[in-house]
């Protein structure tokens, strides 16, 4: 199985050598959202207090919009033929997806690469240990592991580009912005905010701001509950639960594509 996946993962790669514009979708798309939250949203919510804040959440929120990638690489391999091509093959089944997945995540580790050198560009800086800063990291790559096959999930389901694109960031957007990434959760109004605390990315922007000791703004208020105190543990259970569940999912999505 480790052959057949590192032999996609070469494709892949070739691929995105072939057409660098899918570099580019990694990097670009995640600096547009730090300058237009840091500094036209981010004067009025904390200068620059508010930038080192909000760092955290861009890295959280950039490796959930990276899953889409895997979302429509799978999508077009499925509409293209290629995995019928790769079906034929003596090759592992779980090898095709876990392939994609993981060229997906290395560029996903380019483009958290630049997020962190623009985070400095701007003044965030890592102010917990070097153990911590380690962590932190750490947790954003299970994490985008994790949201690598449930985009996975989703493109073996809609099998179409169009549609997995759709699909994709339907869910994406409200995950993303019905948390802590950009806005305290306490701030928003009854049901909003527990959807909000137990909001997985808040789970992951909540740690990783206590790991780079990034503190919020004053006229935040601070989070509370159950997840907020244990922001680590409840965000490595929800990336653990989201692999128990979306890698046999995927697999079986996967075979059940050949009946069609």
């Amino acid at each position: 199985m480790f052959a057949d996946t590192a032999i996609l993962v070469e494709r892949n790669l070739i691929t995105v050598r072939r057409i660098p514009t899918l570099l580019l979708s990694a990097t670009v798309q995640p600096l547009m959202f730090v300058f237009l939250f840091a500094y036209v949203f981010g004067a009025t919510l904390g200068g620059d207090q508010y930038r080192e804040f909000l760092m955290a959440g861009i890295f959280a929120q950039t490796v959930l919009f990276n899953s889409a990638f895997t979302t429509v690489g799978l999508a077009n391999d499925l509409s293209d033929g290629i995995v019928d091509r790769l079906r034929s093959l003596p090759m592992s089944r779980l090898a095709v997806i876990a392939g994609r997945v993981t060229s997906d995540m290395l560029l996903g580790v380019i483009g958290l690469a630049v997020m962190v050198a623009c985070g400095f560009a701007i003044g965030w800086r890592i102010r917990g240990s070097a153990l911590d800063a380690v962590i932190a990291f750490a947790l954003l790559m299970l994490f985008a592991l994790a949201m690598a096959w449930v985009g996975a999930v989703t493109g073996l389901a809609a099998r179409n580009v169009e549609v997995a694109q759709s699909v994709g960031f339907l869910w994406m957007f409200p995950v993303t912005f019905l948390s802590s990434a950009f806005i305290s959760a306490a701030s928003l109004p009854g049901p909003l905010r527990a959807i909000a605390e137990w909001n997985p990315v808040t789970a992951v922007a909540t740690a990783c701001r206590e790991l780079f000791g990034n503190t919020s703004p004053p006229d935040f208020p601070d989070p509370s509950g159950w997840p907020a105190d244990h922001a680590l543990v409840y965000a490595i259970a929800w990336s653990g639960i989201l692999l128990v569940v979306c890698i046999p999912l995927s697999l079986w999505l996967y075979r059940r594509s050949a009946s069609r």
